[in-house]
């Protein structure tokens, strides 16, 4: 465990660690202002290869109050691999990380027997008031990735977009319209589309992260209209 001090930009942030000041590795180029405050705790992993970095430590996870986030850009992609390899979609005969499709690299290709699926997957950190958003930051690449999958629906593909939310603790997942009103409007098309849109929750804990719950994605005039997907 450290205390969080200082971010000087979206690579590294100053931790105090047993009374010293460390310079430490973020594992995530978002903003995460809400998270990354001033005297929060913050969970480190030692980090590989020493000889070759800077930092000795990754900022991984972030306590809110009693609420602990994972913030590890690469751990949504890591425990949707494993969630699939153990059949969390089913019967599937290949999973293929980091399928090229189009202009984009899409995360995950499945064979399934009732045909091939396209998967993108975005991690979410930010939770407001028990309801987690996404993005956090405007993301044109965000938006073009939703885009492949509507191009793909059209072709033939299933297409999926899953929303990883790194913490337990949430109702639901919302587009963030405050932020970038225009991934909202992309995931309108994209359901529109026939994109299934999923969510799932996440059990943190300073060592790991495992998909969880199914939770409801609400797009904006759904109001409270609430159905889980498995």
């Amino acid at each position: 465990m450290a205390r969080f001090l200082e971010r000087p930009n979206r690579f590294t942030a100053w931790v105090e660690i047993n009374g010293n000041k460390e310079l430490c590795h973020v594992k995530n180029t978002g903003r995460c202002k809400e998270l990354l405050m001033p005297g929060a705790n913050v969970v480190l992993s030692r980090a590989l290869k020493l000889a070759t970095r800077k930092t000795q430590y990754d900022l991984i996870a972030v306590y809110k109050n009693n609420l602990l986030i994972n913030i590890d850009s690469q751990a949504p992609n890591a425990a949707v691999g494993e969630w699939l390899i153990n059949g969390g979609m089913g019967e599937v005969s290949a999973v293929r990380p980091e399928f090229r499709y189009g202009d984009s690299r899409l995360d995950f290709y499945l064979e399934r027997p009732n045909g091939p699926l396209l998967m993108e997957v975005k991690g979410v950190t930010l939770e407001e008031n028990g309801q987690a958003y996404f993005p956090d930051a405007p993301t044109e690449r965000g938006i073009k990735h939703v885009q492949e999958l509507c191009q793909a629906q059209h072709e033939g593909y299933q297409a999926y977009l899953l929303f990883v939310v790194q913490m337990k603790g949430v109702c639901c997942v919302k587009p963030n319209l405050r932020t970038h009103p225009a991934f909202a409007q992309t995931l309108e098309q994209a359901r529109k589309a026939g994109v299934v849109l999923l969510a799932r929750d996440c059990i943190v804990t300073p060592d790991s992260m495992t998909l969880d719950a199914p939770l409801p994605v609400l797009l904006p005039g759904d109001d409270c209209r609430v159905t889980r997907s498995n």
